[in-house]
This record gives C-alpha cells, sequence and structure tokens, in this order.
C-alpha cells in the first residue's frame, strides 16, 4: 500500500510523457500510414530559355597586322564556331570587327564566350590550331603582360631582352612551350601565354628570369625540375 505522500504510478506515467521529445514527422507519418510526398524533378532549361530568349552578341576587334591573316584563314574558323558551336560569325569590313551572335539551336549560352575567346586567341598571334583548343577544353586560359612589367628596359637592352626570350631560331620559347604544355606568343614587347592556370604560372616565372637577366642554362634546369613535380602531381 503506498503511503499517502508518494505520487500514484499514472501521474508518474503522465509526467515522463510531458517531458519526452515530440515524434518525429516519418515515425508519425509511419505510424499513420501516409508515404512522404515525394521531391519535385524539373526538367533541364532550354538555351533559349536561360538567355530569357535574348540573342546576345559578342564583338572582337581585329588589329591592322591581323585582318591579312584573317582573311587567309578565315574558313577555318568559321567553320567550327558555326558548324560545331552552334554560333553566328561575320567579319564587320567597315568597323573591322569579327562579330558573333547566339542562335535558337546554340546548345549552350557559354559556347558564345568560347568563341569570343578563340577568335581573340588568334587576334593575338597564335595559330589556329593552338587557339581551337580554347572550343574544346573548359580550363585553358590567355595571359598577357609586357616586359615593361617586369622589368623597366629601353633600346638595346629590351632588344636584348626579347632575344633572350626566344634564343638562337625559338629554341629557349620551344623548350618552355614543351615543358609547361603552353603556346607563348612574342609580339614586340608583348607576350601572350596560351595553357592552364598552373602551366601559365611556370611560364610566365620562367620568362620573368630570362627578363631579369638569369642565364638560359639556369632557366631551363629550374623547369626541368618543376615540370617533373608537375608530372608526378598530374
Amino acid at each position: 500500500m503506498a503511503s499517502p505522500g508518494a505520487p500514484s504510478s499514472s501521474c508518474s506515467m503522465e509526467i515522463e510523457a510531458a517531458g519526452a521529445p515530440p515524434p518525429s514527422a516519418a515515425a508519425a507519418a509511419a505510424v499513420g500510414g501516409a508515404a512522404a510526398p515525394r521531391r519535385p524533378h524539373f526538367e533541364a532549361l532550354k538555351p533559349h530559355e536561360m538567355s530569357d530568349r535574348r540573342v546576345q552578341f559578342r564583338k572582337v576587334p581585329v588589329p591592322p597586322h591581323r585582318f591579312a591573316p584573317l582573311k587567309r584563314c578565315w574558313m577555318e574558323i568559321y567553320t567550327p564556331v558555326y558548324d560545331q558551336m552552334k554560333i553566328d560569325i561575320r567579319m564587320n569590313l567597315k568597323a573591322r570587327k569579327v562579330e558573333m551572335k547566339t542562335r535558337t539551336d546554340t546548345p549552350d549560352v557559354s559556347n558564345l564566350q568560347k568563341c569570343a575567346d578563340f577568335a581573340h586567341a588568334f587576334m593575338l598571334g597564335f595559330d589556329i590550331a593552338d587557339a581551337i583548343a580554347l572550343l574544346r577544353l573548359d580550363d585553358l586560359y590567355v595571359d598577357s603582360f609586357e616586359i615593361k612589367d617586369v622589368k623597366t628596359l629601353r633600346g638595346e637592352h629590351l632588344s636584348r631582352a626579347i632575344g633572350r626570350l626566344s634564343g638562337k631560331g625559338g629554341k629557349t620559347k620551344f623548350a618552355i612551350e614543351n615543358a609547361t604544355r603552353t603556346r607563348i606568343v612574342i609580339a614586340d614587347s608583348k607576350i601572350h601565354i596560351l595553357g592552364s592556370f598552373v602551366n601559365i604560372k611556370v611560364a610566365r616565372d620562367s620568362l620573368c628570369s630570362l627578363i631579369l637577366g638569369s642565364p638560359a642554362g639556369k632557366v631551363y634546369s629550374k623547369l626541368r625540375a618543376v615540370s617533373a613535380r608537375l608530372a608526378e602531381r598530374y
């Protein structure tokens, strides 16, 4: 027989039930027998829906010294842009610009920017075979800098620096390109590098060392060590 001061068992059960956490929604659904609502499934947006049905344009200016090569290689530029990337392209002779715009059947809106980068790389002096990689690969970039950004040189000192960058018969430039898997264009005092982000950095460091006066042999040995590390990493 329980003492008058002790709480009853029914009272203690009510206190425990009040302190317990509320049942989860999944448990409640399992008890009730109702299945959880399915997640909605949306179809992928079509290209013209992504751009809000607006036609997008890009214009790439043509430098005077690249006008003749552009006329000569026009079909090699036009074919991949129009047939593969589904982008309209034309040459505006009056404004001297290559104009591009999206079409209704363009599979991806980013194709327009890729084609603009491809045309811009050709205007900088890259070969078609090298620049077309910008259409096929996503992680390629073009980096440009001037010799005066590294060191202020004038007259014969500038000419000697450009000569060190190229080497005899372009030997130094080709060695850097092959070791770093990049493409380099030396246009007077401007330098353009086409490649992936990491490879561009390695090639730029080598070119800067040559501009600052490092001997080619020292740059080669450092380049071999860095390219070996890159090969191990990838």
